[in-house]
C-alpha cells in the first residue's frame, strides 16, 4: 500500500474505524423488534414522521391555548392521527379534574395554589384501577 499524502492523514484522523455509526443501533433494533418492522427503512421513515410530530406538538404549546390558530391546528393533527391509526381517540380522555373542571389538556399548568384542588375524575377508569389495587374500592363506587 503506497503512504498516504497530507490531506489523506489529515482526513482519516477524524475517521474511528473501530466504531461505526451503524453498529451503534441498539435501540434501533430494540424498537424494531418490539413493533415488528421488518425493514429498517420502515423505521426510518417511522423515527422521522415521530420527530416532525413532537416537533409540531412543541411548537403548538408555544402558542397561547386560546388561539384559534392552535386550537384549529391541533384538531386537524388529532383528525389526521387518529384517520392513521396512531391515537385510539380524538381528544384527550379527561381523568383528572382541577376544582369543578375536567382537565383534558396533557399539558395544563398546576400552580401551587391549585395543587389541594386536583381530584380524580368520578368516571376514571384509572382512578377505579388504582382503588381497586389498594382496597379501597367501594361497592358504590361501581354504580
Amino acid at each position: 500500500m503506497r503512504q498516504l499524502k497530507h490531506h489523506e492523514k489529515k482526513l482519516l484522523k477524524k475517521v474511528d474505524f473501530l466504531r461505526w455509526k451503524t453498529d451503534d443501533n441498539v435501540r434501533e433494533t430494540q424498537v424494531m423488534r418490539t413493533y415488528h418492522i421488518q425493514n429498517r427503512d420502515d423505521y426510518k421513515k417511522y423515527n422521522k414522521v415521530v420527530g416532525m410530530i413532537t416537533k409540531l406538538t412543541s411548537l403548538l404549546k408555544q402558542l397561547d391555548p386560546k388561539d384559534t390558530a392552535r386550537i384549529e391546528l391541533t384538531d386537524n393533527l388529532l383528525e389526521k392521527l387518529y384517520s392513521m391509526g396512531v391515537l385510539a381517540t380524538k381528544k384527550s380522555l379527561g381523568h383528572v379534574r382541577v376544582g369543578p373542571s375536567t382537565v383534558t389538556d396533557p399539558a395544563h399548568h398546576i400552580t401551587r395554589s391549585m395543587e389541594d384542588f386536583v381530584t380524580w375524575v368520578d368516571t376514571s377508569k384509572i382512578k377505579r384501577k388504582v382503588l381497586k389495587y389498594n382496597d379501597a374500592l367501594d361497592d358504590y363506587d361501581l354504580l
